[in-house]
């Protein structure tokens, strides 16, 4: 694709081109008055070629704007991307740091309850050992009684058949 400034170059070259040919064969009057024309015509073109030649400086400017937008949006994007990741980062670390307290916690409440589960434990096992005491005591005394009784007896019924 040819830029706006080739083409006005173009045109101007065919146009010169055209007066060329016929300032040669008009001759010398003829020569001073297209002379003349091609001035006039080239002021108006001039001016053409040279807003388009603005234009085209501009529509390059444009670009370069454009291409400067893309790249900053482009470090915004990233910027928000890394904000997003360090923000989702501190997130999880909060997660996990109360997620570590509450097993601390819970551990620990399972430590006393332990502790107060073993304590009643072994005031119980300390209550049956007396109760088993106890009653062993007591069927000892039941028994020693028994054989005081029976050896009692069993004098009363020897003695008795002694004499």
């Amino acid at each position: 694709m040819t830029s706006p400034k080739e083409r006005a170059q173009k045109v101007n070259k065919q146009v010169e081109e055209e007066a060329t040919k016929s300032i040669a064969e008009a001759g010398e009057p003829a020569v001073e008055a297209v002379a003349g024309a091609l001035e006039v015509t080239m002021g108006p073109l001039a001016e053409i070629l040279g807003r388009a030649e603005k234009a085209y400086t501009a529509y390059l400017e444009a670009q370069k704007e454009a291409q400067r937008a893309y790249k900053e949006n482009e470090l915004q994007v990233e910027k928000a991307y890394e904000e997003a990741a360090e923000q989702a980062s501190n997130a999880c670390d909060e997660a996990i740091k109360r997620a570590l307290k509450a097993r601390g916690t819970a551990e620990q409440q399972a430590e006393e309850a332990y502790k107060r589960a073993r304590e009643k434990a072994k005031e119980a096992y300390e209550e049956y050992v007396r109760q088993a005491l106890k009653v062993r005591k007591g069927t000892i005394e039941q028994a020693w009684k028994v054989r005081k009784e029976t050896v009692a007896q069993t004098w009363s019924i020897y003695t008795r058949e002694t004499k």
